[in-house]
């Protein structure tokens, strides 16, 4: 679905001096201080609280908002008291989430806070902005118009392939986020599994170093093995060759021919009657069989 055109009227909001009760979930830039938005230095100069990761991280980026407000962490080790205290504050006080780089709740911690606040009546808003996913996407050159985003690939090799197994049928392009000393093994597990399909790699985006390389699997493999690139990575990875077909419409297909035969004659017919690659109608099968 298309996004919707901006309204012409914005969100009424308060004066910059003040902010009323609430979370505000608060995205930053992914690498170029630039692209903080307007409204989002607004709000972290107005908040009365900037809930976030790392402080030192988050002082870079107040600085350049030209906020002075004082800094709560909030991170992955939280333990619930830290959230009991924001929850607290967030109804009485403005309290704004920021991550350290990009939009929060994108592989970052805040969405148990943010449940937790919507269920006690909390207002929550957001001052959108980037996202390393979307942004990677937009120059990968992969089909942008069904997509999924599964976050880090797991860091032990049997982890690594089951959750392969569960997204390899998927007709959407599948977007991962990875690390430099981890490229190499995900991308070679990512071409056992999924065989040449078109992949992109991109490196430090919105940085002065920007890069993105893009092409088959089996040949980023090689191109990475043994290496280990700087900075924060997305790994994009093309959907299957041949007819796009709706996920729980293979699923179907899927369980219904296991019921009678075994994975791999089950993966064949399916993939000859939908016209599917047999390497990742079987790979579909497995997750469906273990599930």
């Amino acid at each position: 679905m298309r996004d919707a055109p901006p309204d012409d009227e914005p969100m009424a909001e308060p004066p910059e001096d003040r902010l009323t009760p609430g979370l505000y979930i608060v995205a930053g830039p992914i690498g170029n201080l630039e692209d903080l938005s307007p409204r989002a230095a607004r709000i972290l100069r107005a908040a009365d609280v900037v809930a976030c990761e790392d402080t030192r991280v988050t002082a870079k980026l107040l600085r350049a908002a030209g906020s002075g407000r004082p800094m709560l962490p909030y991170h992955e080790h939280s333990g619930p008291d830290v959230e009991a205290r924001l929850l607290d504050r967030a109804a009485r006080e403005s309290v704004a989430l920021v991550s350290d780089a990009g939009t929060p709740l994108i592989s970052d911690p805040g969405y148990s806070l943010v449940r937790a606040a919507r269920a006690r009546g909390i207002a929550v808003t957001t001052a959108p902005g980037p996202s390393a996913a979307i942004t990677a996407l937009s120059i990968s050159g992969l089909p942008s118009d069904r997509f999924l985003f599964a976050g880090f690939l797991p860091a032990k090799a049997v982890a690594r392939e089951k959750a392969i197994s569960a997204v390899a049928g998927i007709p959407a392009t599948l977007i991962f986020y990875e690390t430099g000393p981890r490229l190499a093994a995900s991308l070679a597990a990512l071409a056992a599994a999924l065989g040449g399909r078109e992949a992109a790699v991109a490196r430090e985006l919105t940085k002065r170093h920007e890069e993105l390389v893009a092409g088959p699997l089996p040949e980023l493999a090689a191109r990475y093995a043994g290496q280990e690139p700087k900075g924060e990575i997305v790994l994009l990875v093309g959907p299957p060759a041949g007819e796009v077909v709706a996920a729980d419409a293979l699923d179907e297909a899927l369980r219904t021919a296991l019921r009678t035969m075994p994975p791999g004659k089950a993966a064949a017919s399916v993939a000859a009657a939908l016209g599917l690659p047999r390497g990742d109608v079987y790979a579909r099968a497995m997750a469906l069989k273990s599930a």
